[in-house]
């Protein structure tokens, strides 16, 4: 298995499963893997990039680094998609009609994602959810634009705040 930035996280755990100590050992926030609800979730969507962005890593340095202790050759040159910087939008600015905190859900067996499901069919047109994490959800948001929402997120300090707009 070629090891790429869209290597999903839980195909890597599964093609090599020492590799979930390992990535706990490169950044420690990556001990949420051993939430089992998170494994059999975020980890089937969740790339090594997007794995990258939630714990504060340069994608290339983690792809790198998992490489090496798989035994594959490190990549370089490898292209990025820009990072575009976000302009806050308006919306962000009322108060969110839902509030839901990722990692007490998480430590309760929940899927973040099912809960934020739950909450959006409830939502009546330009209501907002606002997700609170210590980490950056890259997976959930990816997942919550496909589905066609407008999503917004910031971190302050430790604390990462993501915005969804029904």
């Amino acid at each position: 298995m070629e090891i790429t930035l869209d290597t999903k996280i839980y195909d890597l755990l599964k093609e090599y499963p020492f590799m979930e100590d390992k990535l706990i050992e490169i950044n420690p926030k990556y001990k949420k893997l051993k939430n089992p609800v998170l494994r059999r979730t975020v980890a089937r969507i969740a790339s090594i990039k997007q794995a990258a962005l939630v714990g504060g890593m340069e994608p290339i340095e983690l792809l790198n680094l998992i490489r090496k202790e798989v035994g594959q050759p490190p990549l370089e040159n490898v292209p990025e998609k820009d990072v575009n910087i976000q302009k806050v939008p308006e919306w962000v600015t009322k108060e969110p009609s839902v509030e839901l905190d990722g990692n007490r859900l998480l430590d309760e067996g929940k899927n973040p994602l099912a809960e934020i499901n739950k909450n959006l069919k409830e939502l009546k047109k330009d209501e907002t959810i606002l997700l609170k994490t210590d980490f950056f959800p890259a997976p959930l948001v990816d997942e919550i634009k496909k589905r066609g929402y407008e999503v917004f997120s910031a971190n302050s300090k430790e604390v990462y705040f993501t915005y969804i707009k029904k």
